[in-house]
């Protein structure tokens, strides 16, 4: 365990690459808990207390996040990055893991490029769900129909 200082400042410089800015601080403070993969010895879960914030991927490098990582992050990231908000009606059906699609978008962070990990929030502003962008943040506000976030988790999924 002599490297945590290194695999801290690992899992924060990917943090930044992915969400910008300095965000692996605020994502990650110190006392975040580092699991390795058993197989491969490589980082594969972050978390804080006993809540995961996020999953490094295998295949990308990326994190995918967790509710608890996409809360954490709408609370500490200011101003708030990959955020895509929709419409009260669409919340409940979200919250349950469907995908946001383009017509229920109300507003999204501009910088959304497809295939990101990106943060559905409420009206509010509260996270919802997480998931990955389909179309660019841009496109989310203009087009009106298709699939703008597959989501993968849902506030209401989370156990």
């Amino acid at each position: 365990m002599g490297d945590k200082p290194n695999a801290l400042q690992k899992i924060r410089s990917i943090a930044n690459y992915q969400f910008g800015g300095e965000v692996g601080r605020r994502l990650f403070p110190n006392e975040v808990r580092i699991v390795y993969s058993k197989r491969t010895g490589r980082i594969r879960h972050v978390y804080l207390g006993e809540k995961m914030l996020a999953t490094l991927r295998p295949t990308d490098g990326l994190f995918s996040l967790t509710i608890t990582g996409a809360k954490r992050m709408m609370e500490h990231v200011k101003p708030p990055r990959l955020w895509v908000r929709i419409q009260e009606e669409a919340e409940p059906f979200v919250a349950e893991g469907k995908s946001v699609f383009a017509k229920h978008v109300i507003d999204a962070d501009e910088e959304i490029r497809p295939q990101e990990e990106v943060i559905v929030v409420t009206k509010k502003g509260d996270a919802l769900a997480v998931g990955r962008a389909a179309l660019s943040g841009k496109e989310m506000k203009t087009f009106r129909r298709g699939t703008a976030v597959r989501v993968r988790k849902g506030v209401a999924e989370e156990s």
